[in-house]
Formats: C-alpha cells, structure tokens, sequence
C-alpha cells in the first residue's frame, strides 16, 4: 500500500486531521528524548553525589562538591537546605538548632523539592494529552472519510470493492496515525512517572536525612 498517495487522495479534512496528529507525534517523540535525557542525567548525578554526601562528614566539602551535580534533584536539595542552615547558624551563633528553627530548614528543603518536581515533571502534560486524545481525533477523521466514502458511493450508484476500498483505506489512515501518535506516548508518560516517583521517594529520604544530620551538628 501507497500510505503517502491514500493520504494525498483523501478528503481535505482527513488530510488536516492527519497533520494534527503528525504535529502531535513530532512534538511527543521529541518529549520523549528530551525526559529520557533529562532523567537518565538526574538519577546519574544523583547517585555520585549521594555518595560524596554519604562519606563526608563536612557539610562545607559536600556543598562545594554539589555544584558539579546540577542536573541532581538531591544536590538541589541539599544547597538549599545547606545555606538555611548556615544562615541560621550566622544569625545567631550561640543558638542550637533547636526544633522552631530546624523547622525553617524543613521549609526550605520542601520548597527546594517542590520546585525540583516540577521541573521533572514539565512536559509530561504533553504526552499525557497526547495518548488521550490523539485516538480520538485519528477516529474522528476515519468517521468522516467514511461519510465520504458513503457519499461517493451514492454518487456512483454502485457498492463495489473497487469503489468502496479506496474511501475506506483513506478513512482509516487517520486511526492508525491516531493510534501512532497515542501509543508511544503512553508508554512513554507511564514509564517516566514511574521513574519521577522514585526520584521524589530519594528526595524525601535525603530531606530527612540532612535533617537528622542538621540536628546532630547544630542541635543542643
């Protein structure tokens, strides 16, 4: 079969529903090469930067050595619960840390997770929307070059194989490119939420972790 003469043959609305879901499929595949980028670096990063914090037992060290990871959530993490703590400890040296304040670092650190979330997880919107509606646009392109197809066939008065195909096989590109579009997309978006998820379970337990640690260094 000829996919590019069906879709240069069918019916002008068939052919803008075909490149709605080819801007769909582009934009989707390049999301998804973008994300597997993005998060491959951030669980990387992350684990050598979890090391360097796990051995060193001077947080000035970890937070020099955490300016090389920036593409690690957890290096974020820690700079922004880092300078809090040296602020507080600054303002007011003779202080402990005592639970009020470390309270101000568990504030920063949450702030610091958020934002690192949502920088996961922008664009995955797209791919989201993309293997929802996707389907539904290639079948609403098949349902009209149905109709069309119907419509010729009237015109001609005949209900042959020969006049009947061609309208159907044009009518049904639109599904299979819905369906092109939407599939990698799922499987896509269900795989990278996935991996999101474990990074955001990392991010709670080094939070709590450089708490605990916070606690012992500065604490009564």
């Amino acid at each position: 079969m000829n996919f590019l003469k069906l879709i240069i043959e069918a019916n002008i609305v068939v052919q803008l529903v075909i490149l709605v879901l080819i801007f769909f499929s582009v934009f989707s595949w390049a999301i998804i090469f973008f994300k597997r980028a993005t998060l491959k670096s951030a669980f990387s990063q992350s684990q050598k930067f979890l090391k360097v914090f796990q051995k060193s037992n001077n947080l000035s060290e970890v937070n020099k050595a955490s300016r090389k990871y920036r593409g690690s959530p957890l290096a974020s993490l820690f700079q922004s619960g880092y300078k809090e703590l040296v602020y507080l400890s600054r303002s007011n040296p003779e202080r402990p840390l005592t639970l009020d304040r470390l309270e101000s670092v568990e504030r920063a650190l949450v702030k610091a997770s958020n934002s690192e979330i949502s920088k996961l997880e922008k664009r995955m919107s797209f791919l989201a929307t993309t293997g929802s509606v996707t389907p539904f646009i290639g079948l609403f392109g098949t349902v009209w070059g149905i109709m069309v197809a119907f419509q010729r066939i009237g015109i001609v008065k005949s209900a042959g194989l020969d006049v009947v195909a061609p309208g159907i096989a044009e009518a049904l590109i639109a599904t299979a490119a819905g369906l092109f579009a939407a599939i990698p997309a799922v499987i896509a978006y269900n795989h990278y939420l996935h991996r999101i998820k474990n990074l955001v379970t990392e991010m709670e337990d080094f939070s709590l972790e450089f708490l605990s640690i916070a606690e012992k260094l500065y604490g009564p």
